[in-house]
């Protein structure tokens, strides 16, 4: 009886009643979102930004303690996040490398974003072991001046590949729109092009805050370059783009944790 009972059940199963899926603890992606290297360099920068613009406000005395604690905290905080990019500039090499170029702009324009970032990111190591006492401290400003121009290189071309990804999201939007018009008027059911839209319209949302924030990024660059001339080069200004560049960049990091 009880092997005919279990013969039975393996022959005609109960359905399985799917469980709805909870949303993620938060802890739990907090913790999942520390546990990039990203993650805590974005929130390293939002602080060292964010203590940069109180500075730059001058909303507090010179002659203040706390003002000297800020600064020393500023500091300490920029050299800590250079730690974090070493051997950061493998993940460019490997980006390059993955990448599938379907004509000759593309090859240019992925040399020039990933080559300059990846350049950036290998001189930046330098310039850390500088800064941190290791090499001859001489050798400093030459290499911020190289770190600064593969920087900016490299936020050239990302610009123009999102640009480009951006007008390709706008025209895969446009025939979506097109396409569920023509499906409403014939009365067919539409569910599966509304969700590609909805995923369309979302990644148009995050590719234009990711051009916001290479713009931000790109201005502190030249800043760089330029040695803090220039009205665009003030502290307060490019405090606020290293911010707003450090927010969006949390945001989207959070997002994909």
């Amino acid at each position: 009886m009880d092997s005919n009972s279990k013969a039975s059940n393996s022959q005609n199963p109960k359905p399985q009643i799917p469980q709805p899926i909870k949303d993620r603890d938060f802890l739990n992606h907090l913790e999942a979102y520390l546990a990039k290297r990203d993650g805590v360099d974005k929130l390293l920068k939002i602080s060292r930004y964010a203590t940069k613009i109180i500075l730059s406000s001058s909303a507090l005395p010179e002659t203040l303690t706390l003002t000297g604690r800020l600064r020393s905290f500023e500091s300490s905080v920029g050299l800590s996040r250079k730690a974090f990019r070493l051997g950061k500039f493998v993940q460019d090499v490997n980006a390059l490398r993955n990448s599938h170029f379907y004509s000759k702009q593309d090859l240019l324009l992925s040399l020039i974003a990933y080559g300059g970032e990846g350049l950036y990111y290998f001189v930046e190591q330098f310039v850390w072991l500088s800064k941190s006492g290791l090499i001859d401290a001489k050798h400093s400003r030459r290499l911020q001046k190289v770190s600064a121009w593969a920087e900016f290189i490299g936020y050239i071309g990302s610009i123009s590949l999102k640009f480009r990804d951006l007008k390709g999201l706008i025209e895969d939007e446009a025939c979506l729109e097109t396409s569920i018009e023509i499906s409403v008027v014939s009365g067919i059911g539409c569910n599966e092009e509304e969700q590609k839209l909805k995923k369309i319209r979302e990644k148009k949302v995050m590719k234009k805050l990711s051009i916001v924030q290479d713009f931000a990024d790109g201005l502190m660059a030249l800043a760089d370059i330029r040695d803090g001339k220039g009205r665009l080069s003030a502290p307060f200004v490019l405090s606020c783009a290293g911010l707003l560049s450090a927010l969006i960049s949390t945001h989207k990091n959070w997002i994909s944790c």
